[in-house]
């Protein structure tokens, strides 16, 4: 049997256990049902961020972006294809910080888009600047470990 990880439903916010050899198998959070390994972007708050990023095992990478900033518009797309290709061993996440300018300040984040890599209880990277997705994708390879 296989060492269970903890992860943050990026849905309701409830810390689940995963056995680390069924994370490609569609894992689901027990309370809310919602696919904890989809290969999807989630719009996450606040709150969600801090429990995740301090109690997740499996590596997370954030987005934190604007509406009105060009640069993360055009990234949009590449960050969702990043998360397509990687589903079954990253999740991603993105906050935007006009709505949550605390996580701007709690983060250190001065210039967006900023992405941040967060396992085991605390952040393992950071990139500033809109990039490819195959970037992005090496980007975490290198850092996640």
């Amino acid at each position: 049997m296989s060492k269970p990880l903890k992860i943050t439903c990026l849905e309701c916010g409830k810390i689940n256990r995963v056995p680390s050899d069924k994370l490609g198998a569609g894992p689901k959070c027990g309370v809310c049902g919602a696919r904890l390994m989809d290969g999807k972007v989630h719009e996450i708050d606040f709150a969600t961020l801090q429990k995740a990023a301090k109690t997740d095992e499996v590596p997370l990478v954030v987005d934190f972006w604007a509406p009105w900033c060009g640069p993360c518009r055009m990234m949009a797309p590449e960050f969702s294809k990043a998360a397509a290709a990687m589903r079954d061993s990253v999740r991603y996440a993105k906050i935007n910080t006009e709505d949550h300018p605390q996580a701007s300040s709690a983060y250190n984040i001065r210039g967006i888009p900023t992405m941040a890599l967060f396992r085991n209880g605390r952040e393992v990277a950071r990139q500033s600047g809109a990039m490819p997705a195959s970037a992005i994708e090496a980007w975490v390879r290198q850092h996640a470990g």
